[in-house]
């Protein structure tokens, strides 16, 4: 049983209503015959993942939980809830990779283990906003966002899909290994689960302070110069503002460490010294030099400035501010050192990859998180927005699939079908190497000679950095079309905290209607905070929508000034194009996330129970339907679009008319955000 407080809810609900109520179990979302990366991510999140955030005072009979409202259901009910919601995010960015649906994964993992979405959007954000404005400067550079979410991904699939793995990570961090312990092996994976996901979600963090770095020496490279001496290069200073540690940080590693730190630099050293020093035959000392220059002496570094260094002590800050200095465990500072290690500090300072120096690569039991890290890093290579000059022009797989069948991974990487004369000349020219007697450095088509040639350097350089002796991996490269319609792509475009924005005034539509001169932004936000995870995340999976439902019309929108005339209101032949796809959207979204259709909550006798607990039969209705998950406008099955638009058809007139006036209200509460405005383009 997958979802165990949707389950208990049930009961309780049949036994005061009789059968046919909810909740339902969430209907599974892949193929249990399936081994593609969609179905083994899911099945992780789905199955293996029971309990996920569950606390044991659910005995007192009271609800502590929120759903529309707080207070209306239980506490570990809406732990389900939570976990359902990231199930169903993840399922979509998997389906299209677009970054706006990377957007809500990130969004679900920071509401459900961080708490707070607001205190750290901007970390969020930023990486996005810089890389898609800045890195058209820089010779290479491809996505980092949706990237990092394809990671978390895979990561889950190779988890689910792998016992030498999963045994690995229960050792390490000490739960039972024997699989029959359904018990431990929830909790283990709930702890893989927020571990993996701040490893793998946020390694990357750190690029916007690489790519300055970056942009200059893009100078010298366009005038067809290497980087090296001579080179015009950035440093950082000052470095210690953002690494020296307050008394509380230093009282809570002495805690767990049993010794004292003064920086996340000494922290770091340590971490990783304890786990590969002896093994790798390096000091703690080593260690920390090698860290402390990171920032300072790029010329140390073959001139290269690693975002992994940033990414690290950037997310213990926000570790720190969001979750507090006393609740940092060494769970956290694996996963930070974890990512320190990724880039290039454990091939070229630990293991020395690519040199006659070289050791070994990184066994996963010896390191699992950093380990898993380095080798979704790699694998992740395809559906990579090209921002980089170079990297434009470049030919790299577009999509993947993936076999994580008898605990092994076997992937095929597509390129475009498109480029097959681009591919045919590096054949030739390949085929023109061997036969000449393979004298001088092999042809190169980048990415795609990696995985086609003999040598192939793409599986090979994976190996040389991960131990896969308990996960054989085979590379195929393939072509195929290009699908060009799965991200969705419209006109409208903004940057992210646009998008949060616009669902926080989606939200009070209904609630300032001729007032919204009066209210402030921040009492916006803090109504929209009070809404549980399942209601906020509906909100921005509306705001997203609304680039379809203004291409419809003929309008967009954009943070960016434009020549065209603003819409100021929608008319109401515009508002009969829109509302029949928002209440497909709505009920898709019902029948995703659990909820039957009904209308016991209106027409039941209230007991004295709900009453007392709610105070009024209006707020009682309220919460019975969220604890019922029933709703009078949803629909049951999987309905066809005509269905669905033939019942939007046939709702009275007053439920159909209900959102006219507040869109209306909606598009004068967007204006108090910064920027964001809807045009028509004639």
């Amino acid at each position: 049983m997958a979802y165990t407080a949707l389950q208990q809810m049930k009961s309780n609900n049949e036994k005061a209503f009789g059968e046919g109520v909810g909740p339902i179990q969430p209907e599974r979302h892949y193929d249990s015959v399936d081994y593609g990366l969609k179905a083994m991510a899911l099945r992780f999140l789905h199955a293996r993942c029971e309990g996920l955030g569950f606390r044991a005072d659910e005995a007192d009979g009271e609800y502590h939980g929120a759903s529309l409202l707080p207070g209306q259901i239980p506490y570990n009910m809406q732990m389900d809830v939570n976990r359902l919601c990231l199930e169903r995010e993840l399922e979509k960015f998997i389906g299209s990779g677009a970054a706006e649906d990377a957007y809500t994964v990130y969004y679900c993992y920071l509401e459900m283990f961080f708490g707070h979405y607001g205190k750290s959007k901007k970390m969020v954000e930023l990486l996005s906003e810089f890389e898609s404005n800045g890195s058209s400067l820089l010779m290479k550079h491809r996505d980092h966002y949706s990237h990092s979410v394809y990671v978390f991904a895979l990561g889950l699939a190779i988890y689910e899909s792998n016992t030498a793995y999963r045994a690995a990570f229960k050792k390490f961090y000490g739960f039972d290994t024997d699989e029959t312990n359904t018990e431990a092996d929830h909790a283990a994976a709930c702890c893989f689960l927020e571990y993996w996901g701040l490893t793998a979600l946020f390694h990357d963090i750190g690029y916007p302070f690489e790519l300055p770095f970056e942009q200059v020496l893009s100078y010298y490279e366009v005038a067809g110069k290497k980087r090296g001496k001579g080179s015009l290069y950035l440093a950082y200073h000052d470095v210690d503002s953002i690494t020296k540690l307050g008394d509380l940080a230093k009282e809570q590693f002495h805690k767990l460490y049993g010794r004292y730190f003064d920086t996340t630099e000494e922290v770091f050293a340590f971490g990783i010294a304890d786990k590969l020093g002896a093994s790798y035959d390096f000091t703690e000392e080593y260690m920390l030099a090698k860290i402390h220059d990171k920032p300072i002496a790029p010329e140390d570094f073959n001139y290269f400035m690693d975002h992994a260094y940033f990414s690290a002590t950037r997310l213990y800050s926000e570790i720190e501010n969001s979750i507090g200095i006393e609740k940092i465990n060494e769970k956290h500072v694996d996963s930070l050192t974890a990512i320190l290690l990724h880039n290039s500090l454990f091939k070229f300072a630990v293991s020395f990859f690519d040199s006659e120096k070289y050791k070994r690569p990184l066994k996963m039991e010896e390191y699992p998180l950093a380990f898993l890290l380095m080798f979704c890093d790699e694998l992740q290579c395809w559906d990579r927005t090209a921002y980089g000059r170079n990297s434009r022009s470049e030919l790299h797989p577009m999509a993947a699939d993936f076999d994580f069948n008898n605990n092994a991974i076997h992937a095929i990487y597509y390129y475009d079908k498109d480029e097959q004369e681009k591919i045919d000349a590096f054949k030739a020219r390949y085929r023109k190497w061997e036969d000449s007697g393979e004298t001088g450095e092999p042809p190169r088509l980048k990415a795609y000679s990696d995985m086609a040639e003999k040598e192939q350097r793409f599986a090979t350089d994976i190996r040389k950095i991960v131990d896969l002796t308990e996960i054989p991996l085979t590379v195929v490269p393939s072509t195929r079309e290009v699908d060009r319609k799965s991200k969705h792509t419209y006109l409208s475009a903004s940057n992210f905290l646009h998008l949060y924005d616009f669902a926080v005034a989606l939200n009070a539509r209904y609630s300032y209607h001729g007032e919204e001169r009066n209210v402030e932004t921040e009492v916006l936000e803090q109504e929209f905070e009070e809404l549980s995870l399942e209601y906020q995340i509906s909100n921005i999976n509306q705001a997203k929508n609304f680039a379809l439902y203004l291409d419809a019309l003929g309008c967009f929108y954009t943070d960016r000034p434009v020549d065209y005339e603003m819409v100021t209101s929608f008319s109401r032949e515009q508002m009969e194009v829109i509302a029949p796809m928002e209440h497909e959207r709505w009920i898709r979204e019902q029948i995703s996330m659990g909820w039957i259709k009904g209308d016991l909550y209106e027409t039941v006798p209230i007991s004295d129970e709900l009453l007392h607990r709610y105070g009024d039969e209006t707020s009682a209705r309220k919460a019975l339907r969220e604890q019922l998950r029933m709703h009078k406008l949803a629909m049951d099955g999987n309905p066809e679009e005509e269905e669905i638009f033939a019942d939007y058809a046939a709702l009275p007139l007053e439920e159909r008319e209900k959102d006219y006036e507040p869109f209306n209200s909606m598009l004068k509460l967007i204006k108090k955000f910064d920027g964001l405005r809807i045009y028509k383009l004639d």
